[in-house]
């Protein structure tokens, strides 16, 4: 895992006061993790199953605010088998939310050398906003190639057709914004989809994976190459999730489900060693996940440079 034998530019922008894309290698598979910025969110968007003591508590040992904190927003490039993979697109701009620290990752790639002329395939983890708004911003459709494959499992495209957001816990507003974001993607891109059922190889060693929880489609993708192996896990995982994998994300449509698949994943990437990239974890958010007692404990790697 050195970023010195990537192939992707690792130098940051004149404006860049700290990095904004990490470079790896898996095997042969060249890794870009890129931020989209951050984006504020009510802490109780953490856990609204648990008792506010307990959220308190977490907190305040992670010496984080308890009204309010930035979430990390990452999406992640991929090159391999002479294909480029983007995963995940970022949030986009949508000025009735006013988030105006997130929907960077259309600028951070052209920071990075990227033409977007250049990728082949776009994975969608789930169709929530912050994974599909950079595909509305305008402009950039007209620079996507025409023949550019967008992958997604079938039962998120179908979630969306009508989405439940009854076992949700979102700030006001945010709703009827992923309803109208997922409703003007479909629109616009549902030409290029290309969905699946349960996995769908992308490139060679690029393997797409349906956990649903999250959102019925939701999915992880897994990078392998060289005997080293790096899961992208979207929304997943949050950062509360290894100490408190119980515990609902507000964003989640089905918590209980999103939790259990949480637990297996955190397992299994425990028990393998293998590397662990998600949407929300602080950037880069590269590391990997140990056991502890009945929970789990984040293991960030030490940064290449």
């Amino acid at each position: 895992m050195n970023l010195h034998n990537t192939s992707y530019p690792v130098s940051s922008g004149p404006e860049e006061l700290v990095p904004s894309r990490y470079a790896l290698k898996i095997g042969d598979i060249d890794v870009l993790v890129v931020s989209d910025g951050v984006l504020p969110l009510p802490t109780t968007m953490l856990a609204h199953n648990a008792a506010p003591a307990e959220r308190a508590a977490w907190l305040h040992d992670m010496f984080l605010p308890q009204d309010a904190f930035d979430w990390a927003l990452n999406a992640v490039m991929v090159r391999s088998g002479g294909k480029t993979i983007l995963i995940d697109a970022g949030l986009g701009s949508d000025p009735n939310l006013h988030l105006p620290r997130a929907g960077q990752l259309i600028k951070r790639l052209e920071a990075a050398g990227i033409d977007l002329s250049s990728v082949t395939d776009l994975v969608l983890t789930h169709l929530h906003m912050d994974h599909i708004g950079g595909l509305l911003v305008d402009g950039v459709k007209q620079r996507l190639r025409k023949d550019l494959r967008i992958h997604a499992a079938a039962a998120e495209v179908k979630f969306w057709e009508a989405p439940d957001f009854s076992h949700t816990n979102m700030p006001q507003g945010f709703p009827d914004a992923l309803r109208a974001t997922a409703k003007r993607f479909v629109k616009e891109y549902g030409s290029q989809l290309r969905t699946f059922e349960e996995t769908q190889e992308i490139a060679p060693g690029v393997i797409a994976r349906r956990t649903g929880g999250h959102t019925p489609g939701h999915s992880v993708v897994r990078v392998a190459s060289g005997g080293e192996a790096l899961t992208f896990a979207g929304d997943a995982v949050f950062a509360v999730g290894f100490e408190q994998p119980e515990w609902y994300n507000g964003f989640e449509h089905d918590p209980e489900e999103a939790a259990r698949v949480r637990v297996r994943l955190l397992r299994e990437l425990a028990e393998t060693g293998e590397m662990l990239v998600a949407t929300h974890l602080p950037f880069p958010s590269v590391g990997r996940v140990a056991t502890d007692g009945d929970a789990f404990r984040w293991v960030p790697v030490f940064w290449d440079y």
